[in-house]
């Protein structure tokens, strides 16, 4: 596929540029069947993070699994696992996710009430932190905060269902993290979530996203992992400077 296949080392995925980071592509199992996700976890052994979307029915109007799916999970695949929390009171429950084993934590800026230590908390129990922003929320309100953390996610949809149509106009936001990272004002992974298929994931890669969730564009193909190394591909060949 023209690209080498990068996962990050757990003391190493800060501090990246789109030049030395080869796209992530994390497929998102709430695409998946949840009556046989070890089987779902298997077919996408190529991936590079596995995405698991926590819902509890107030941060936003979906439930979905919580932390004792994701401790089976860890039993059952290699693949490190991206939990993102869209819970109320993520301060509390962070912590377990990342005492389980989770490769990387995720809180919303909108539910987390200390950010910073939270983010410490994360990291002490050996995951690395994430957060996230919501499409109304204003990235610039963030910044100095996410110098605590090791993952910015942009939602490219509003949080809390599957299957949505991406949101073009986070393309800016995008623009702005990838430009602070750049720069060296935050040493964070750049991560895109909702609506990413083959049609958007290239408006994505040009904007400067480092990781990709997937979750139909994955789970609907008839060969999930055919269809990550497609995305992974079109993706390195958006990247600015890329001929």
């Amino acid at each position: 596929m023209g690209i080498a296949l990068f996962r990050p080392p757990l003391d190493r995925l800060g501090a990246v540029s789109a030049e030395n980071l080869a796209p992530l592509i994390a497929p998102s199992i709430l695409s998946a069947d949840f009556a046989h996700l070890a089987d779902e976890a298997a077919a996408v052994a190529g991936a590079d993070w596995l995405h698991v979307d926590v819902m509890d029915n107030h941060f936003v109007p979906n439930l979905t699994l919580g932390l004792p799916v994701v401790k089976s999970l860890l039993k059952a695949t290699d693949i490190p696992i991206d939990c993102h929390l869209m819970i109320t009171d993520p301060d509390r429950w962070a912590i377990g996710y990342a005492e389980a084993g989770a490769y990387n934590v995720t809180v919303h800026a909108e539910a987390v009430a200390d950010a910073i230590g939270t983010a410490a908390n994360i990291r002490k129990a050996g995951a690395k932190a994430g957060l996230s922003v919501k499409p109304g929320t204003d990235l610039d309100d963030w910044v100095e905060v996410l110098r605590h953390y090791d993952t910015l996610l942009v939602m490219t949809v509003e949080p809390g269902f599957g299957g949505q149509s991406f949101m073009p106009e986070m393309m800016t936001k995008v623009r702005r993290a990838r430009t602070l990272v750049d720069t060296g004002h935050l040493t964070v992974v750049v991560q895109v979530d909702g609506g990413i298929s083959a049609d958007t994931i290239e408006q994505a890669a040009e904007a400067g996203a480092d990781c990709f969730v997937a979750g139909s564009a994955v789970y609907s193909a008839q060969d999930p992992a055919a269809a990550i190394v497609a995305l992974r591909a079109a993706a390195a060949a958006a990247r600015p400077g890329v001929d």
